[in-house]
């Protein structure tokens, strides 16, 4: 899949986090599928998008204990 395609998706993935904050475990989940595709890719990180995957682990890590 392109850069440019994956850099959409998430985009598009960040504005429904905001748009429908219930459904946010699922665009997390999706987000991290993302994020790993370029890992994949040995694409470099946008590191906000880093720093957002950590703090959502973090918080669903603490909803869940």
């Amino acid at each position: 899949m392109a850069l440019e395609q994956l850099k959409a998706q998430i985009s598009l993935l960040l504005e429904q986090m905001i748009e429908q904050p219930e459904d946010a475990h699922e665009v997390h989940e999706r987000l991290r599928e993302k994020l790993n595709e370029l890992r994949a890719m040995g694409m470099p990180l946008p590191a906000d998008l880093v720093d957002l995957e950590r703090k959502l682990d973090a918080g669903f890590y603490e909803e869940g204990s």
